[in-house]
């Protein structure tokens, strides 16, 4: 050993550099995903990459997420953002556990919002005047305009989905405005005319004025909006109730302008009604001394206050089960010479006395349960002599009609979305005519249009509708349908809404809340109105024959179906609006007193049908083609995913479409997603400043940031995005992405030929593979679950804990330092080959730009993408729980030996761990044993260690979660070696070599032997 002093030691030391197998990669530290990524996307596109795919899964079950279609009107959010990488952490993930996992992007391209952006960005912002649609030629136009926008918008979503690191067949995209598919979103139609439940009718539907058109449930938000409302009396007519003869019946509403629609009263016979008389009134009240009126019970109090009344009595019950027996005049009888018919009551289970009167103002032609309740008494009400027909009180232009006598003109809601004057014109009537009892305003929750932002109206209007509850007349011998055997009879209970129910119980549902979701839509949800009175969609491509009572007959003829399909297939759907398409499709039966039906389609149903031309059509799709779900026998699976507002939307429709034509789900698991919200919580807003736009961020930061974002959400709840969450997920990446940088590293000293069998490893690497083999299963688990957030939990710690913090640690002097010839050096790079090979195929669902460039670096003449490897399978053999046990207990033990080095590191008595010898004391005999074939030295970094069994002296350190071990840090004895830097006393012991360890001497003559000079 050298006895010159310390500083001409150093002086004189040797550069030992070249002889340690220091970490080398390409990979670089910082990740410049921004510029990187795109050179990734040119090579997968370069090499094939979505058809290397498609061609190595032949033969396996194919998994399919048929894509729910966006809609072509603008730039992706962050929202739509999710959407798609969430698909794409599905379908890639699906692929690595061994399916064909296709994907084939689609879009939504007919429908009000782009004809709405059509219309403002053509004509509305032009000050020109929107084309007569009666004209073919403008149609066909105006169509061509919503084509031409509808794919502008395609091809930017497109690119920016590309960009998000989504692989799909984006060459092979499916839109619903493609010829094909308008053809087949017809015959889809037409089948629905062929099984009886399509019918025309005449309901109240939700009516947008602004819009112009009737809308679906899935069109419409709730927000707050302020109305009038009215307490009204109804006077008594009916003879049989002479001692009510002077009373009236008072009704409560929020919607002063359907009471020139109302036609009826609805009750509940499980309501307490009175007969109460106003004993005292100011002079100037609409409720006047004297006055009788029947109320419920609970009820009375709180409508005496709103009238103002300041005293009353109860003349007498009035029993709720002879409530059908009364009969009221409408209380605008005489105005303009109307309203002189009679106004029943009517049982109605939904009347309740929660709040207004116990008594609901009907009018069947401005809402739902009023129409239901009508229409539950018209038999009997026709046999009493009352007129059943349903007035058209209310225009498309929300104006009355000369159905609303005394009124014609006024505006509900005028064409701008603004209250009209309707309200104010029907209550002046009310007053003059002595029948209002009381007014006043209420906030509440009202529906608008989801598009416009404006309140909708409810008004009857000639509609078609798809009947839930008919039974469903099958086509013998039709596949997939419930009632195959019944010979093209409809059985009975076989109704549209048994089969959706049915439908819901036999699909999976991702969280399993979904399932309650929409079994109560479907249960509640009335007939689906289909007819959009609009330009852009798929027509409703059917002939009728008017019947003279306001219902249609439909035409049924397979030769006039076959040329709309044929023409539809070669020139698209305004094959329907060209002039002279009527003669065209009828053909022979040109003749006949069959009519054109010229509204288009609800949007919904567009959608509901991508199944029918996507997945069964292996003409324009041939990499779908062959499916065979389970449902019906086969291995595949088929799953749709969308946000939590498609219950109401395409989940929802696309089962109704699909039960109504093949009898079953189009689906066998839904997973849903919740909303993005800004990163205090509150919804995403441009005008608050709070919005994230994914473009920015891939600009800033790179795809995989957002990708490991969206992996890392509860996805099944509403999500945060903000700078703090962004700024969290960066660190994340960073950490994972040093992690693999060094794995990279070190794996350029690796060579396959040197690979050490499992069994003749040290302990540490067979429990690191036991702990890999742990990992597997928990994450194999969560990916067949779709649990991405503890896959990306499993992994940070495992790569930030288990293997930085402890493994790689512990071996980096082997790794850097051991021979050449070192068996543990070779079995350590053995298994952080294994380790790197499963991590990265782990992570490429996730972070696949970041996985495809390490493994290139990793495995250049392997597989030449990574996403075209599998999960690992074979690592369950690595299992030994018992090693596993032993190894827990020693790192127990280092726990507390760490906790006394950062002490005294904090304390500056040393400065790195190498400097230490610690004294660890154990009291436990069972930890004794364990740790005698350990090198303690090895496992907490430090130069030396010494184990006794003695009782620790008071006050040393000790955990308390780590019970009977104490630990004494000491100053390591020796001198440094000049290549390993742990102090030893064996430094010197070489005379060739006297600056180093005999181990580090070693591994010098190895390097010398090998041409490295030393």
């Amino acid at each position: 050993m050298s006895e010159k002093p310390q500083k001409s030691q150093k002086s004189e030391a040797k550069d030992y550099s070249k002889t340690l197998f220091l970490p080398q990669t390409e990979f670089p530290m910082r990740a410049g995903l921004p510029q990187r990524e795109p050179e990734i996307l040119k090579r997968w596109y370069e090499i094939g990459l979505y058809e290397k795919l498609r061609e190595s899964a032949k033969g396996r079950a194919k998994f399919v997420l048929h894509d729910g279609p966006p809609y072509a009107n603008g730039n992706i959010h962050i929202g739509t953002a999710l959407n798609k990488i969430l698909k794409d952490l599905v379908t890639k993930s699906q692929q690595m556990l061994g399916f064909d996992s296709n994907y084939v992007p689609g879009w939504d391209c007919h429908g009000l919002p782009i004809e709405w952006k059509v219309e403002e960005e053509h004509y509305r912002k032009k000050g020109k005047q929107k084309p007569d649609f009666r004209d073919s030629a403008a149609m066909i136009d105006f169509r061509r305009e919503c084509r031409a926008y509808a794919t502008h918008w395609l091809g930017v979503q497109r690119e920016e989905f590309k960009r998000l690191g989504v692989i799909g067949d984006w060459d092979h995209p499916y839109a619903t405005m493609s010829y094909p598919a308008e053809a087949q979103i017809a015959r889809e139609l037409m089948k629905f005319a062929a099984n009886g439940t399509l019918y025309r009718g005449s309901k109240p539907v939700m009516w947008s004025v602004v819009e112009k058109t009737a809308l679906a449930e899935a069109e419409v938000e709730y927000e707050d909006y302020t109305s009038d409302m009215v307490w009204v009396k109804f006077p008594v007519t009916s003879p049989a109730h002479g001692a009510l003869a002077s009373a009236s019946v008072v009704i409560w509403t929020t919607t002063p302008w359907t009471l020139p629609g109302n036609r009826a009263i609805s009750f509940s016979p499980k309501i307490a009604y009175g007969l109460y008389k106003v004993s005292d009134a100011p002079a100037d009240n609409w409720a006047k001394t004297g006055d009788l009126l029947i109320l419920a019970d609970a009820l009375a109090e709180e409508v005496f206050k709103q009238a103002r009344v300041t005293a009353y009595e109860k003349v007498r019950d009035v029993p709720g089960d002879t409530m059908d027996a009364i009969e009221c005049a409408h209380p605008l009888k005489g105005l303009a010479g109307g309203y002189e018919f009679t106004v029943p009551l009517l049982p109605g289970d939904h009347v309740t006395d929660d709040t207004g009167t116990g008594f609901v103002h009907t009018a069947p032609g401005h809402g739902r349960e009023d129409f239901d309740a009508w229409m539950a008494q018209a038999r009997d009400l026709d046999a009493r002599g009352i007129n059943t027909a349903i007035p058209y009180t209310v225009d498309e232009n929300g104006a009355y009609t000369d159905h609303a006598p005394g009124f014609t003109g006024k505006r509900v809601i005028n064409d701008r979305g603004e209250k009209g004057d309707a309200n104010e014109a029907v209550i002046k009537a009310l007053v003059d005519r002595g029948m209002l009892l009381a007014r006043g305003r209420l906030k509440h929750q009202y529906p608008h249009s989801w598009r416009s932002k404006k309140p909708v109206i409810f008004r009857n209007t000639p509609q078609w509708f798809i009947a839930m509850d008919k039974p469903v007349v099958d086509a013998p011998g039709k596949p997939g349908a419930m009632d195959v055997a019944q010979g093209g009879k409809a059985k009975s209970g076989d109704t549209l809404r048994a089969r959706a129910l049915h439908a819901i119980s036999v699909t999976q549902w991702v969280p399993p809340s979904g399932e309650n979701r929409i079994n109560g839509m479907i249960e509640a949800r009335p007939d689906w109105v289909i007819s959009r009175q609009r330009a852009w969609g798929v027509p409703i491509a059917v002939f009728v024959r008017e019947k003279g009572d306001g219902s249609a007959e439909i035409l049924q003829d397979e030769a006039v179906n076959a040329r709309i399909g044929e023409a539809f297939e070669k020139e698209g759907a305004d094959a329907w609006y060209a002039t002279g398409a009527r003669e065209r499709f009828l053909g022979p039966r040109a003749s006949e007193d069959w009519q054109k039906v010229d509204d288009i389609l609800d949007v919904w149903f567009d959608s509901g049908s991508t199944h029918a031309f996507v997945l069964e059509d292996p003409v324009h799709f041939p990499g779908l083609s062959g499916i065979k779900r389970k449902v019906d026998g086969g291995t595949d699976t088929v799953m749709y995913l969308e946000g939590s507002d498609q219950h109401r939307g395409w989940f929802h429709s696309s089962l109704l479409e699909s039960c109504g034509t093949r009898g079953r789900a189009p689906y066998d698991i839904v997973l849903t997603h919740g909303f993005t919200q800004a990163e205090d919580g509150r919804k995403m807003s441009k005008s608050l400043g709070n919005t994230i736009e994914p473009q920015a961020v891939i600009k800033e930061s790179g795809a995989d940031i957002l990708r490991l974002w969206v992996a890392s959400c509860d996805y099944t709840d509403d999500q945060r995005i903000g700078p703090e969450i962004l700024k969290n997920t960066v660190e994340t990446y960073r950490k994972l992405r040093n992690t693999v940088r060094w794995m990279l590293g070190t794996l350029h000293h690796y060579k396959p030929a040197d690979a050490v069998a499992p069994a003749d490893m040290p302990e540490l690497e067979r429990f690191m593979l036991h702990e890999l083999a742990v990992r597997a299963a928990a994450i194999g688990k969560a990916y067949r679950e779709f649990d991405y957030k503890t896959v990306v939990a499993i992994l940070s710690a495992f790569l930030n804990s288990e293997l930085s913090a402890f493994y790689f640690d512990i071996r980096k002097d082997t790794l850097y330092c051991d021979p050449p010839s070192s068996l543990t050096r070779k079995a350590a790079l053995t298994t952080i080959d294994l380790l790197c090979a499963s991590i990265l195929k782990w992570l490429a669902p996730i972070l696949s730009f970041t996985a495809e460039e390490a493994w290139r670096m990793y495995r250049p003449d392997a597989e030449p993408s990574v996403h075209l490897t599998l999960f690992p399978t074979d690592l369950e053999a690595f299992r030994d729980d018992k090693l596993a046990a032993k190894w827990e207990m020693i790192r127990n033990v280092r726990r507390v030996v760490t906790g006394a080095l950062e002490l005294e590191r904090a304390a500056k008595n040393i400065g790195s761990s190498l400097e230490a010898s610690p004294v660890i004391y154990v009291a436990d005999r069972a930890m004794l044993a364990t740790l005698f074939d350990v090198d303690l030295a090895e496992v907490c970094i430090t130069s030396n260690y010494e184990v006794r069994e003695d009782e620790a002296p008071a006050g040393v350190f000790r955990l308390d979660a780590v019970p009977g071990v104490a630990v004494v840090v000491e100053k390591a004895v020796g001198t440094k070696c000049a290549r390993s830097w742990k102090i030893s006393p064996t430094v010197g012991e070489d005379p060739e070599y006297p600056d180093v360890t005999p181990r580090d001497a070693k591994a010098l003559r190895e390097w010398k032997a090998l041409g490295v000079s030393v």
